[in-house]
């Protein structure tokens, strides 16, 4: 077996083990926010602020559709993990089998329902009229690549889970320069606007998930299935399910959070509109550390809780948790500092700017909050505990639905408790996640352990 890229994370320092895997994640990840960060630097720039808006409202509705896909991707992820920890290779290959059925059936459904729907969910977001077509044309276009984007997360979950993070990072940068080429020659060169966006964003998705599968088919002997590992398998899917099904929850909830915010940043026009798009896109980069550091605590917590080690996972929360507070700490000096330069790299208009630095500033203080979202959520659902996946969902749109409804109607805040708003969200959450881990009820939620 071609074990060169494969990572046994149940011996030797957990630290290293995390930092390691986590490192190529986090360039991968960044990589892939080009996807986004490109739309929006694009849009703005060439197109208009009007469209950069219709692009930003439909962030939290694509989100929403890509969660069950992502959600179940992770689960089989997570599945894959604890039957290598247990060095159960038969269960290995088996559930890669049945991951296509469960992942395809799911992209499938969801990519129907968010072509049909999209105009009443667009409505129901109080998108302004001025924005609404090409609102309309973004979400339907990036909904139909939903296929490409859960065959991408499902065959790098698997190799993640199996210790590669190099591999998938390849391939996301290969898809994130074919982004940026498709992007600039769609707008620039043939003056296709938002759909053109739209459609260089879906064309490198499927080309990084072909890739991926090839290179796994290839190279990873887990990937050459027989006919007869093939056949589905009924225990399996209902467990891909089971796990994967909490995790897409808890992403739906948080996106229909979103989605009532984003009705309620809507309500401000379009300026405030294109600013929070801006700091959502910015947002989005600063959380990929700590999404990082999160996506290999789940693959350690996952493989060391198969073999039984308790110790090395708790070892691995304390640290990781370290590392969380240190970056956010150093965070915030370039938001206060650098934060026009910073917003202006999207936008010309300088009230835009102006809204989007302050609004930097407000968030910025947060990050540790955000931070300990990741951390303690990656090593419950590692463990196997993806039930409280729903529970931080709820959390999560329990106070940016609450948080935002109460501070909107103190007229001294105005727009800017669209921000407070997301802070306070981040920090209560945070706190629910971290009792979780305290309460311990992870230690006896391994998959192996129960089978």
């Amino acid at each position: 077996m071609n074990t060169k890229n494969i990572t046994d994370m149940t011996v030797g320092s957990p630290a290293r083990h995390i930092l390691k895997f986590a490192l190529p994640l986090l360039i991968g990840n960044l990589f892939q926010q080009l996807y986004n960060m490109v739309d929006s630097i694009v849009v703005g720039n060439f197109v208009g602020k009007n469209a950069l808006a219709a692009v930003g409202t439909c962030g939290s509705m694509n989100f929403l559709f890509f969660s069950l896909s992502s959600g179940l991707a992770i689960g089989i992820g997570i599945i894959v993990a604890q039957y290598f920890g247990a060095k159960d290779e038969k269960n290995v290959r088996s559930t890669i089998a049945n991951s296509f059925y469960v992942l395809i059936s799911a992209a499938l459904t969801v990519s129907v329902i968010g072509i049909l729907f999209a105009p009443a969910l667009l409505r129901l977001l109080l998108t302004p009229d001025n924005i609404i077509g090409d609102s309309l044309t973004y979400m339907r276009t990036t909904c139909a690549g939903i296929v490409g984007i859960a065959l991408y997360n499902g065959s790098a979950a698997i190799l993640r889970a199996l210790g590669d993070s190099k591999t998938p990072l390849y391939f996301l940068i290969l898809a994130s320069i074919i982004n940026v080429i498709l992007d600039l020659t769609f707008v620039l060169a043939f003056g296709l606007g938002v759909f053109g966006v739209a459609l260089a964003t879906i064309i490198a998705q499927a080309i990084s998930a072909a890739s991926c599968l090839f290179y796994a088919y290839r190279r990873v002997p887990y990937f050459r299935l027989s006919k007869e590992e093939l056949t589905p398998h009924r225990a399996i899917i209902v467990r891909s399910f089971r796990l994967g099904l909490p995790l897409a929850l808890q992403n739906s909830m948080i996106a229909i959070s979103c989605m009532v915010l984003q009705s309620v940043v809507n309500s401000f026009g379009d300026t405030v509109m294109a600013a929070f798009t801006i700091t959502n896109r910015v947002e989005q980069i600063v959380q990929q550390p700590y999404s990082s550091l999160g996506a290999a605590l789940t693959t350690y917590a996952g493989q060391n809780i198969g073999a039984g080690k308790i110790d090395r996972v708790k070892k691995g929360f304390a640290q990781c948790t370290l590392i969380v507070l240190i970056f956010s700490l150093l965070l915030i000096p370039p938001a206060y500092l650098f934060g026009h330069r910073i917003v202006g790299i999207f936008v010309k208009e300088a009230d835009v700017i102006e809204i989007g630095y302050k609004a930097l500033r407000i968030t910025s203080l947060c990050y540790f909050g955000l931070g300990m979202i990741y951390v303690p959520r990656a090593l419950l659902n590692g463990c196997g505990d993806t039930t409280f996946s729903m529970i931080n969902g709820f959390t999560e749109v329990t106070c940016r639905i609450l948080y935002s409804q109460i501070l909107i109607r103190i007229s001294a805040l105005g727009y800017w408790a669209i921000w407070i708003t997301t802070g306070a969200t981040w920090t209560t959450t945070a706190l629910v996640c971290v009792a979780r881990y305290f309460q311990g009820r992870w230690k006896t939620k391994s998959i192996v352990r129960q089978t």
